[in-house]
């Protein structure tokens, strides 16, 4: 069974910067066959997608993260990063790692990321 665990969220004021990570666990080589994704959940709002990495390193990014935000990977780690630079207000969400592959989808918990003016 598939497990991610999010870490990094926190508090910081607009223009900061935070760096979020997935660890997954309970396969290996997970990467090489899931593509890993990022999304945030704002409160009274559907969760919507922010970044993803696929197996072959295709990546993608929602255009509200474009040139902010930079999604990455450590192989030997397991890990999915997600860099946020120049945080706003706006970015205040709850943020989750997801896993998904032909016939599989996990999640994580959550990490809860809030930005102050």
């Amino acid at each position: 069974q598939v497990q991610l665990v999010e870490s990094g969220g926190g508090l910081v004021q607009s223009g900061g910067s935070l760096r979020l990570s997935c660890a997954a666990s309970g396969t290996a080589n997970i990467f090489y066959s899931h593509l890993m994704a990022w999304y945030r959940q704002a409160p009274g709002k559907h969760r919507e997608f922010v970044a993803h990495i696929s197996p072959v390193g295709n990546i993608n990014y929602a255009d509200f993260v474009k040139g902010r935000f930079i999604i990455s990977r450590d192989n030997a780690q397991n890990t999915v990063y997600l860099q946020m630079n120049g945080l706003k207000p706006e970015d205040t969400a709850v943020y989750y790692c997801n896993a998904i592959s032909v016939n599989r989808e996990y999640w994580g918990q959550g990490t809860q990321v809030t930005v102050f003016s």
